[in-house]
C-alpha cells in the first residue's frame, strides 16, 4: 500500500484519558501516545492487527505512564520521553529534549517542550499528519492546572503551541470540554463562536462521541487561555491594561476555583 496515509485512532482510557494510536501503514511502524492502562490500547491494537512499536511519553503523571510496562513486556516497543523527567518515568530507550525528532516509521515528529503543568512535559507536532499531541499543556477549551510550573511557563508553552498552523489537529489527553466550554462562558457568555462550539460540544457529548482532536484555528477562536493577550479578555477578567501573564494566571486561577 505505498499511497496509503497514516492513520490516528482515539482510544478512550481511564474515565476521561485519551490514548492516541499513530499508524503508518506502509512500514508498518505504530506508536503509542501516552498509555493510561493497557486493556483498552491492547484491545485496539489487536482490532486493527497493528504491531506496537514505539511510545510517546508526554509526562509523567499516573494516568499517561501506568501502561507502559505491560505494553512493553507484550511488544517490546522502544520508549520515547523527556531526558529532563527521565528520573520519574519508566525506563527510557529515547530521552528527548525540544527540537530532538522522533521517527515512526515515514513519519518524524518535533519535540516541543511545554512546561507548565509539569517542569518536563513535552508535546509532539507531526506535521505530516497535521497532528500535535499536547496531553495536558495545551486542552481542547482549556490548559492543564499548573502542577508544577509557573503561570509564566505555560504562557510561554502555549505560545510555541499556538504558532502552528491552524489546520493542525490538538490531540489532548482528556475529555473535559464541556467543563472547560462552562467556565470560558464565565469569561465571554456573549461571544459567538464560542456558543457556537459549545452547542457542537454538546451535540457530539450526547452521542457518546470525543470532542478530541480540536483544530488549532478553533483553539484560537475560542480557547479563553489562548485569548489572554487581548484586551476585552483582559477588561472582563477586570485586569484591563494588564501583561499577559498576569491576565493568563488570573484566568487559570479562576478555572482552579470552578
Amino acid at each position: 500500500m505505498p499511497d496509503a496515509p497514516p492513520r490516528i485512532v482515539t482510544i478512550p482510557c481511564l474515565a476521561d484519558n485519551y490514548a492516541f494510536l499513530l499508524h503508518d501503514p506502509v512500514t508498518g511502524a505504530t506508536a503509542l501516545i501516552d498509555a493510561p492502562e493497557a486493556a483498552p490500547i491492547r484491545a485496539e491494537l489487536d482490532r486493527c492487527g497493528w504491531q506496537l512499536t514505539d511510545i510517546l511519553i508526554t509526562h509523567h503523571h499516573g494516568d499517561h505512564i501506568d501502561g507502559v510496562g505491560a505494553l512493553c513486556a507484550a511488544s517490546g516497543a522502544r520508549v520515547w520521553g523527556a531526558r529532563a523527567d527521565a528520573h520519574r518515568l519508566p525506563a527510557l530507550d529515547m530521552a528527548l529534549e525540544e527540537g530532538d525528532t522522533v521517527s515512526i516509521g515515514r513519519l518524524t515528529g518535533h519535540v516541543i517542550a511545554v512546561p507548565g503543568h509539569t517542569v518536563g512535559h513535552i508535546a509532539f507536532y507531526f506535521p505530516q499528519v497535521q497532528a500535535v499531541f499536547t496531553a495536558d499543556s495545551l486542552m481542547a477549551l482549556g490548559c492543564g492546572r499548573l502542577f508544577e510550573g509557573t503561570a509564566a511557563q505555560m504562557w510561554e508553552s502555549l505560545q510555541k503551541l499556538a504558532v502552528l498552523p491552524g489546520e493542525t489537529w490538538v490531540y489532548s489527553g482528556h475529555e473535559y470540554t464541556a467543563a472547560n466550554a462552562q467556565f470560558a462562558a464565565t469569561i465571554e457568555p456573549d461571544y459567538a463562536p464560542l456558543r457556537s462550539r459549545m452547542a457542537e460540544i454538546e451535540v457530539l457529548r450526547a452521542k457518546g462521541q470525543p470532542t478530541v482532536p480540536s483544530l488549532m484555528a478553533t483553539e484560537l477562536a475560542t480557547n479563553p487561555f489562548l485569548r489572554a493577550a487581548r484586551a476585552d479578555v483582559k477588561i472582563a477578567v477586570g485586569l484591563p491594561g494588564a501583561g499577559d501573564v498576569e491576565c493568563f494566571a488570573e484566568l487559570r486561577a479562576r478555572k482552579d476555583r470552578f
